[in-house]
């Protein structure tokens, strides 16, 4: 299997780095992340706040430095730093410090992995906190001022703190990624989940809908509570005004909720090319805490699934040949088979006790293996296959299951390779093989709980016979007469026709036939055709 091409941005963004950076270069990079997020966050609040006091919710000017100079100049600021202290610097080293696990590079416990998925809620929580209480405390000053700005106060300080809120949430999410994704690993994210795709949705909904509908409604009803106080042109300001908010505030973000759920998905597409391309040792990061998360661990699961289909399919393919296999994933096997004609060769070891008796277990394991490594390759090059090992022999089939063109002469070829290429690659042993051809019945033979795939007939007897006699002939090969007529005359061209033998076992005289010594056997530069 190829090796997985690692992704440019495995966690979504080239920003959050790569899952295999080491654990201090991920925790100066979530910190710094953190910051500038929240940072950024409470700037785009501290801006929508302005805008609507300045321009678009009526009511009392509550900026004006006459009345409300103490409020602007101390109350505010004075509190502005306090919530920047306890909100981003506070908050941001204690989520690090909650995520030391990560950095220590550790497996976390079943508390620490929750705790790392709750984060951007634990840090939102804390900017709900300081929003509610800058709520409360500017619009009671401003109220025991003016009584009548507390409306318009309360409005667009909670309409900014919404705001914030919702960007604190998805851009710490996005920051925390790197920290999910290890988290994630180390157990099943179902039932810890904090926010799903549809809580993405709704905080999508609250700015890009929620606060501009609540605005206008209000801008509406101070259009009839106090008319003096919304004419036209003011009105139209205040609407030009929050459309504009919304525009801009609301792309934004719905383009984070959007990229939130798009990245995950995009993840698990391209996992799936990758198996479609033949890929199969493919493993995503699994970074997002939500549905989108379980579906990038689904997909893990199943590639581990067919990664472990193939391995099983590979070995099954190996025990009992690769057409056999196909054959069976494709259709049930049944006991019974059907009549064939094939060409089959039998090798026998020459002299296996006398090596089995003269070398150690694991030495005469090797010669074995080297010696089968030579006759399932020319098999293989001749469009055969290795129907069964027995010992120190084996027994191959040409034009079962799957038919050849010229199975009598790809039969032949392989013997005359093999026999040629063991004297030279193992010259160690001798082998003894025969040839023969016929009709047989090929097909699953054994219990229905268990079988195997062979072929039945008097071909495979005569193989057997024929290389009993070669083990006495010079070449040690010897095929049927018959086999060398059924061949391609290109094969056919290179055996000569000898004595006329009864076989054990058979009644019939056999007509023998053995390669000739001055031609070699060329190596197929391809198996031969397939009908």
């Amino acid at each position: 299997m190829r090796k997985l091409r690692r992704s440019a941005a495995p966690l979504g963004s080239r920003l959050l780095g790569d899952t295999a950076e080491s654990p201090t270069i991920r925790r100066v990079r979530v910190q710094v992340l953190l910051t500038m997020f929240l940072l950024g966050a409470n700037l785009i609040g501290a801006v929508i706040v302005g805008a609507l006091v300045s321009v678009v919710v009526p009511g009392p000017n509550v900026l004006d430095l006459e009345s409300y100079w103490w409020v602007n100049v101390i109350v505010i600021p004075a509190y502005v730093a306090l919530a920047f202290i306890v909100g981003v610097v506070w908050g941001t080293t204690r989520a690090v410090r909650a995520l030391r696990w990560a950095i220590e590079d550790r497996e976390p416990t079943r508390q620490e992995q929750v705790n790392t998925l709750s984060m951007p809620w634990q840090l939102t929580r804390v900017q709900i906190f300081l929003w509610t209480v800058g709520l409360v405390l500017i619009t009671t000053i401003d109220g025991i001022i003016d009584p009548q700005s507390i409306p318009k106060v309360a409005f667009t300080i909670g309409a900014g703190g919404t705001v914030v809120c919702a960007f604190s949430y998805l851009l710490s999410e996005f920051a925390l990624r790197p920290a999910a994704a290890r988290a994630l690993e180390a157990g099943d994210p179902r039932r810890i989940r904090i926010a799903g795709v549809m809580g993405r949705s709704i905080l999508s909904w609250i700015l890009g809908t929620g606060v501009p509908v609540s605005g206008l409604m209000i801008i509406a009803t101070f259009s009839f509570t106090r008319p003096y106080e919304t004419t036209s042109d003011r009105m139209a300001i205040a609407i030009l005004a929050l459309g504009g908010i919304t525009l801009v505030f609301g792309f934004f973000l719905t383009f984070l909720s959007g990229f939130a759920t798009t990245a995950p998905i995009g993840n698990v597409r391209s996992g799936m090319a990758e198996v479609e391309r033949g890929n199969l040792n493919v493993r995503l990061a699994v970074y997002d805490g939500t549905e989108l998360g379980e579906l990038q661990s689904g997909f893990n699961r199943m590639a581990d699934k067919v990664r472990e289909r193939e391995t099983i399919r590979d070995l099954f393919g190996r025990h009992v040949g690769h057409e056999v296999a196909e054959a069976a994933l494709l259709k049930s096997p049944e006991l019974g088979g059907e009549e064939r004609d094939i060409a089959v060769f039998f090798i026998d070891l020459i002299g296996s006790t006398e090596i089995a008796s003269s070398r150690p277990p694991a030495e005469v394991v090797a010669l074995l293996n080297r010696f089968f490594a030579v006759v399932v390759d020319e098999v293989d090059a001749h469009g055969g296959f290795i129907n069964k090992f027995e010992g120190d022999a084996a027994l191959a089939i040409f034009g079962a299951p799957g038919e050849i063109d010229d199975r009598c002469g790809s039969a032949l070829s392989a013997a005359r390779k093999i026999s040629v290429r063991l004297r030279e690659e193992v010259p160690e042993c001798r082998a003894a093989v025969g040839v023969a051809s016929g009709r047989a019945v090929a097909g699953n033979i054994g219990a229905k709980s268990r079988f195997e795939y062979t072929v039945i007939g008097d071909s495979v007897n005569e193989a057997a016979r024929l290389s009993d006699l070669a083990k006495n002939v010079p070449g040690a090969v010897l095929a049927s007469k018959i086999t060398v007529e059924g061949a391609h005359s290109t094969e056919a061209e290179n055996w000569k026709f000898g004595d006329s033998v009864t076989l054990r076992g058979r009644s019939e005289q056999t007509v023998l036939a053995s390669p000739i010594p001055s031609q070699s056997p060329a190596s197929p530069s391809a198996p031969p055709g397939r009908a």
